[in-house]
Parts: structure tokens; sequence; C-alpha cells
């Protein structure tokens, strides 16, 4: 919406001329002048009806008579300056005054003064007031956008957007709430209220994170749910912090007190006989409840750990898959809410992440609803000392979403605003955010004494009176009599309840019918160390092999691929029909199409991962004519799986987050992340370290996440060499994960459909090549897919007499083949080189029993990394079943040398002193 400053300062004959053009084409002027005119003509229209004869001008066409058309332009720019800016004005905050941001919305900024505010305007034609004052026209836009609640939509270029938005606060939202729905609000702030007293009485000085001061989050989040079912949303996702999240789960997800409780006081049963629990403000919950309009809705609260907005990114994940599961992908259907701090949504980066998300065909969802609950500090931190911005919610503006800022205190506007973003979100599948600016009654936590660091904004916190106390004073003061009556019989009725609870009286939990995907959840089991003993057969059957192979290997005869890439796919036929095998990146594409054809779906994302980083993978083809796309994997005959694999935006964090969300939605999908390289993995390290290693003990949530980390040590320096190995290893305990460094292409296909063979779920991470994806080592026979399952150790395929062999080399991954080469090159016979492929859980017995069969060998672990990295310091913990030495590069802070040509003489060193000790 433009301010029009430049228009004022013309000419009149040029606004003459705009106006003759607008009648002629009226699509041949700005949209917002175009508005202007039209609401011009319809005045005029209406003053003719009325018996007032319409002047014609030179061109012929219609002008108002007796128009000062630089005077309506002027009240003109006043309407688009509050609808630009009245935000900055409005009384937001329930606590102090509001910063001066400088709206420049005063008369004067527009050319009028106060003798101007009883004149009459044609303007008020455009908001909906007929010719009048112009002190009518300020005080109409005043209580529409500077009153207790402020609007940010101007920087929006969709005009249907624009116009629904001021649709929305210039008529609807001025419409009184009827009384069910008062009484609905009241119902809530009554709960959100009592819990908290019900808390304070009960268990003083616990952290408890209260949400008092922000209660009315709890009238707002059942105004989203119930709007939502109304237009058609079955299935809500909601993410928030540790504030107020005891609270939500009472009073909206439905956890009775006994439940929450019984936590509280430790006294709670495990639901597993695993897992060592996580406190009570992190858990997740599911539940289904009944809106005021009888319609069920499906609530989940997706568990998180205190790293704040770490949890975004796996409820939109987590919402992806549902929809793309149980509502074939209509959107619509399923709701992500996203509750945010003040200082979290304004500091912390994985939001902008996940906002960045929002269109992007493989992480949309069709609009989050993004709830901030701004009580305008962080933990002891001023919001001018957490932002630049001038509000928290200003990156909204990038993906150009509504922001929504209002009074906490005022809990009819939160409603009616939280019921506008609720229908916003469901007609154009957008992000919206509300920022309901509140307070925080206590401390960052109840233990904490706030007046350290705020004590003026405390000393007038602690006179404020609870939003309950406002919303039922207001009605009592301003309500018609019923509503009056309602605010006492509500009273009461509060007190009996908060006494009902003290008592402990019996609450019924409510009903629940589990998903498809959760009913595949509890089918599966806890993992057991005896599972781990020896992997699951996987093999394929021939004719599944054959149907898969030829279809990867073809494409449409009107399709034409870029003539290197049909080349590198006649390599791939050549080398299968030659030789009957197969390389590493089609024993991976084999993989995903067989578990398709088991009825599974398969998804992958990360930078670059449909042609991959190294040119390898060619998943999706180009048609170097028309530039269409081509999925090598959706024509596979048979298969009711989908394969859905998408280029992701150049992040780690964010990114990794939704595949754990969607993983964590859907056990019978292999759901996949790729690194560009393996280090860049540590941007996701908060993913990595709060939910993929620790998730299933905290939570009780298995995960079945897959990561491929390309990693070896090529002389491409420290930031190309390493996906840190040992920070992985070093968080293995419990079974929690797995850990492989995979040499063949037959063993990464057993590796990857092992993973939904298996009757549990377990994170993947697998230490993929990079050079070596075209090794012929690497490369496997048909008949290594038809039989058997994933090997976690591999003896030496040369297969040396065992009496003979007087060193053993036991390795992984990159290391290898460079041991190979030697040992073949040097023709050495007493040396056997074992590959361990998995590394945790590690497989003892079966490296026992080499160590049986060798037993006359000395043996050493050798690696490419410095030994304070790499595996050697996890196997000096872990595996003490053998005595064996270490060969590695020196202990190093950085990774790896940033020169070619010191790599090559620290790898031949490697070399050489194994075989030369």
């Amino acid at each position: 919406m433009k301010d029009f400053q430049y228009i004022t300062a013309s000419h009149p004959q040029y606004i003459e001329s705009l106006y003759s053009d607008f009648v002629k084409d009226p699509g041949s002027v700005d949209p917002d002048m175009k508005r202007f005119f039209e609401g011009f003509d319809f005045a005029v229209s209406s003053g003719a009806a009325n018996g007032a004869a319409p002047a014609l001008n030179g061109s012929g066409t219609t002008a108002p008579a007796g128009i000062d058309w630089m005077r309506e332009i002027m009240a003109y720019r006043m309407i688009l300056g509050y609808r630009n800016k009245g935000h900055l004005l409005a009384k937001t905050n329930p606590i102090r005054k509001r910063k001066d941001r400088g709206a420049n919305i005063e008369l004067a900024f527009y050319g009028f003064n106060e003798a101007d505010l009883d004149k009459e305007f044609h303007a008020g034609q455009l908001i909906g007031l007929g010719k009048t004052t112009l002190r009518n026209i300020q005080q109409y836009m005043e209580k529409c956008y500077a009153s207790h609640v402020g609007v940010e939509f101007k920087y929006i270029s969709d005009q249907t957007k624009v116009d629904f938005l001021t649709n929305a606060f210039e008529k609807e939202f001025h419409q009184p709430l009827p009384l069910n729905k008062r009484k609905r609000v009241l119902e809530k702030l009554n709960q959100g209220v009592m819990f908290e007293k019900f808390l304070h009485t009960k268990y003083i000085g616990q952290k408890r994170f209260s949400l008092e001061g922000g209660e009315t989050t709890i009238a707002a989040l059942d105004a989203i749910i119930n709007t939502a079912a109304n237009n058609d949303v079955h299935e809500v996702v909601i993410g928030m912090a540790h504030r107020g999240r005891l609270n939500v789960l009472a009073n909206i997800m439905g956890k009775t007190y006994e439940q929450i409780f019984s936590e509280f006081e430790g006294t709670a049963k495990m639901d597993q006989t695993m897992g060592s629990g996580d406190v009570k403000y992190h858990m997740g919950y599911g539940s289904e409840v009944e809106t005021l309009d009888g319609k069920t809705v499906h609530l989940k609260l997706m568990p998180n750990p205190s790293h704040l907005e770490a949890v975004d990114p796996v409820v939109v994940g987590f919402s992806r898959a549902k929809a793309d599961i149980m509502y074939n992908s209509n959107f619509d259907k399923i709701l992500p809410i996203l509750i945010h701090g003040d200082a979290s949504v304004a500091g912390q980066g994985v939001v902008y992440e996940v906002l960045q998300m929002s269109y992007l065909k493989g992480y949309y969802t069709g609009g989050t609803i993004h709830f901030v609950i701004n009580n305008q500090i962080g933990f002891t931190t001023d919001f001018n000392d957490a932002r630049s911005a001038d509000y928290c919610t200003s990156l909204a503006s990038m993906v150009q979403a509504p922001v929504f800022h209002v009074n906490g205190d005022d809990a009819e506007a939160v409603v009616k605003v939280v019921e506008i973003a609720t229908r916003y979100r469901q007609e154009f599948n957008s992000d919206v955010f509300i920022d309901m600016v509140c307070y925080r009654k206590h401390g960052h936590n109840e233990g904490d004494d706030p007046k350290f660091t705020q004590p003026h904004l405390y000393a007038l916190i602690d006179k404020h009176p609870n939003p309950r106390e406002v919303y039922t004073n207001y009605l009592l003061e301003n309500g018609e009599p019923d509503a009056k009556e309602l605010a006492k019989e509500m009273e009461k009725k509060f007190w009996s309840d908060l006494q009902e609870r003290l008592d402990e009286v019996k609450q019924n939990p409510l009903p629940y019918h589990y998903q498809a995907p959760e009913l595949a959840w509890k089918s599966l089991r806890r993992a057991t160390a005896e599972d781990f003993l020896q992997s699951p057969v996987t093999a394929i059957s021939k004719a599944n092999f054959d149907k898969i192979f030829s279809s990867i290997m073809k494409w449409p005869d009107d399709f034409k691929p870029l003539k290197k890439v049909e080349k590198i796919i006649q390599d791939k036929i050549k080398l299968y029909n030659d030789e009957q095998k197969v390389d590493w990146a089609t024993g991976e594409l084999m993989a995903y199409g067989s578990l398709m054809i088991d009825g599974n779906d398969v998804r992958m994302s990360g930078q670059d991962v449909r042609r991959g980083t190294f040119s390898h993978r060619h998943a999706i083809l180009r048609d170097e004519v028309t530039d269409k796309a081509y999925n090598r994997l959706a024509h596979i005959e048979g298969a009711a799986g989908h394969f859905r694999i998408y280029n992701s935006l150049l992040s780690e964090y964010g990114v990794l987050g939704f595949e754990y969300g969607y993983a964590m939605a859907n056990p019978n999908a292999l759901v996949l992340w790729e690194a560009q390289f393996g280090d860049f993995c540590n941007g996701a390290q908060t993913m990595i370290d709060q939910f993929i290693a620790a998730g299933e003990q905290k939570w009780n949530r298995m995960n079945g996440v897959t990561m491929l980390l390309p990693h070896g040590y090529e002389g491409q320096g420290p930031e190309h060499s390493s996906a840190r190995m040992e920070r992985f290893l070093q968080m293995c305990a419990e079974l929690n994960m797995v850990v492989t460094n995979i040499t063949t292409a037959s063993n990464l296909f057993h590796a990857l459909r092992r993973q939904l063979a298996w009757s549990f779920r377990k994170p993947l991470i697998n230490f993929s090549p990079k050079a070596n994806l075209r090794h012929a080592g690497s490369y496997s026979l048909k008949e290594e897919f038809l039989s058997g399952g994933f090997k976690e150790v591999i003896d030496d395929p040369t297969s040396p007499d065992a009496a003979q062999v007087k060193k053993v080399f036991f390795c992984s991954g990159k290391m290898y083949f460079d041991l190979a080469e030697r040992k073949a090159k040097d023709n050495r016979t007493d040396v056997a080189i074992v590959r361990l492929e998995q590394i945790y859980p590690l497989p003892v017995q079966q490296l026992t029993a080499l160590y049986n069969k060798y037993s006359k060998a000395t043996w050493f672990w050798i690696q490419e990394e410095p030994l304070n990295m790499g595996a050697a310091s996890f196997l000096q913990m872990n595996l003490k079943e053998i005595n064996y030495g270490v060969i590695s590069r020196s202990a190093s802070a950085s990774t790896a040398t940033g020169y070619n040509k010191v790599h090559q003489q620290e790898q031949a060193e490697i070399i050489d002193t194994a075989f030369g000790i």
C-alpha cells in the first residue's frame, strides 16, 4: 500500500488526467489509485441516484463535481497511513507506555490541522463511512488499526490478501462477540488462571515456567482450534517451549491434573521399561478434543528440549508427513502452530530457516500459525537489548506473512485476532503471526527474582490484575445484563473448580483413537542387544531386482537427457551386462525402489541431493531441451510407495529437524538427509544432540531418520574431509543409534533396507564415500543383493591362510581401499584386512570370532583421521575383548591439513607404518 505523497505535490490537472485514464481503462492506473477512484465513482453514482447531476469534464468522462482532489487524496493518504503504520501507535502493551517508533500519522503530516477535523470528505466512502468528517475518519481508523490491535501487512503484494485483511479489521473485527463465545473465553481464562493458582498453592517454589500474565494464550489456542475445525482442519500439531506448557497440556490438550502431577511429583509410571525421561515441561502429548460445534480434532504437542525454537522444524516436518500419509497432501486438513517467545523468535536463527521453507515444494505445509507469547523479556534481558528490529516478529515480512500485534489483557481482541489469523491461513495457505504482548508475572522460573534486573517493570506487574480479572471486570462494567450475569456466574465457578482441583477430585481422561501411523508405531518394539548380533535378511528376489534395475535405467522416448548423463547411465548398464555388477549409486537407488515395492515411502532431502554433491546419484534427470524433470524411481511397476526427493535450501539445522519430524510421524517411510559434505552436519548439532541421539531415552519416541555424511580424507582441506565420526560415537550408548562406514554398494543396499526391516526404529548415521563412489572395489555382484543381509564386519576377501597371517588391519571406509591397494601391490599374504562396516552397535562377537581365527597375528586399528578423532577413542573405550594397536594421523586441533602435498605425505606415512611395523 503506497503513500501517494508524490501525488499531493502534483498539479490538480495531473490527478484529473489520472482519473480520466481510470475511466477509460481502470486497469491502467496504480491499484491503490484505482480503489481511490472507484470509491469516488460509487459516491457520485449514489449522489446521482439521489437527484444530484454529475458533471462532465472535457473528455466526456464523469468527474465528481466540486471535489477538492488534493484534500481528498490527503485524506486517502491518512487512511493508508493508518493501514500501513497504525500498528506503531497501537495500545498493545498492557503494562507500560510503548516506545515511540515514529509513526508520523499526526494530522500535520498529511497537511491537515485541527480546523479540518469537522470538514467533510468523500474519502470516507473508501472505508464504508460514506461522505463524513475527517474526525470520524480518523477515529474510525484509530479504532481499526491503533487500538488494542496493530496490524502489519503493508509489505504484502497479493491484493486478495490485502482485501481480506482490510475487510477483516475494518468491518468484521468490530462485531461484538456473541454470549456463548464470551462464556467460552471466560471459561478458558478461568482454567488458565486456576491451573497456575493450583500450582502456586500446591507446589510453592517449584519450577513450572508459569503462564501467569499470558493466560489469554489458553483462550487464543482454544479459539484457533475451534475456528480451524470449522474450516476443515482435522488435526493440529503444536510446538512450544516450556513457558506455559503444563497449562496448555491441561487446558488445551485435555491432560488431567492427576496425569500431570504424578509426573510433577515423580510418581508417574513410565509407559516403557526403558528411557531415563525428561523434565515435565518437555514431554509431548496427543489427544482428541471436541470443539464448541461438536467437531473432533486430533491434537499433538511435540516433545522438545530446552533449546528454544529447536522444535520448530520438527513440528513442520511432522505436519508435512501427516499431510502426505493421512490426508493425501491436502494441507487444509492439518494445521501446525508454533508458540514462540519474544526473545527466541527474534534471536534464534532456526526460526529464519523454518520460515524460509514456507513456500518451498519440499517443505510446504500449507502455512503455519505463529503465536508469540511476548512477555517483553528474555530471562533477564530487556527487549531493547534482545533485538535491533522494531518487533520480535519483524522477520515475518520476509515471506509476506501478516503480523497481528495484540494486547494480551484484551481477551476478546485476542480471540478475534486469532480467528482472523486461522481463517487467513485456511484461505491462503500462508504463514501468519500473532504477537500477543503480555508480561511474565514471576522470574524466568519461579525461584528467580526478576526485580534484580527489572525493578520498575516488576513494581508495575505486582499491582496489575491478571487477564481473567481484567475481562471479568470489563464485562461487569461494560457488558449487557446477560454478560454481567455470566461474569458473576463464572467467578463463582472459578473458585469452586479451583477447590475441586485442590481437593483432588478425579477428572476423566479424554477418549483417544489411534491413527494409522500411530498404530504402526505401536506394532514396533524396543530393540535389545541380541537384535544387533546379526542383521535380518534384507535380500530381494531376482524378479524384483531385474524390474527395478530395468526401470531406473530407462526413460520415455520423448525425453532427452543431457548427453553426459546418458553416458553415465549407459556405463552402469554396461557394467551390469558385462560383469553382473552394480555401482554405489545404483545400489542406493535399488534400495529405494525395493522399499517402494514393499509398499514403503522414501523421502530424501539435502543440498543438491537430486544430482548428488559428487554428481553420482542422478535420481532426477533433466530434459536438455525443455528442462523437464524425470524421476527415475517413479515408474517401477507394482511399487505402491512414493519416492520424494528434494534439493533443500542451504540449511542444515532446519532441514535435518524437518526430516527428523517427518520420520517421527511415519515409521513406514525411509527418511534421509544428506549433507553436502559431512563436515557441514555440525551446523545441525542441536538436532543431533537433543533429538537424534537422545530422543528415545528422553521422550520414549523412536525415530528411523537416516543421515548420509560424505566423509574421507582426500586432500580437500579441513572443511571437506571429516563428518566428525568421533562426536557421534561419543554419544552412542543404550543402543540409541547405528553408526556405519560402508564400503560396498550391496552393503549400503542392505543397510538402507534394514532400517525398515527391523521391528524397531533407530537413527542411522552413515559415513559415505566421495571419490570412492566410483571405485571399482565398491561395486557389488548381483547375487549379493539376492541373498543375506547387512554385513557388520567383512573379512579379507582374498581369503589368506589364517595360519600365515602375521598382521591384521581392521579399519572402515576409505582406509580399506588404500590398504588393500598396497597389499595387492606388495603381494602380502601375511596381512589380512578386516572391514568394520558398523561401528555402533559394536559387533563384538563377530570381531572376536575373527580375532580367534587370526590368533597368531598382531592386530592394528588403522584410521585416516587424527588420533583424537575418528573411531579410535571409542574403540579403545569399548572394545576390550581384543588387543590391538592404533595407527593414525597424530592428534590434531584441526581435522585435516589444507595442503594436498602434506595430505599425501601423511596418508603415505599411515600406510607405510602399517606395512612396515
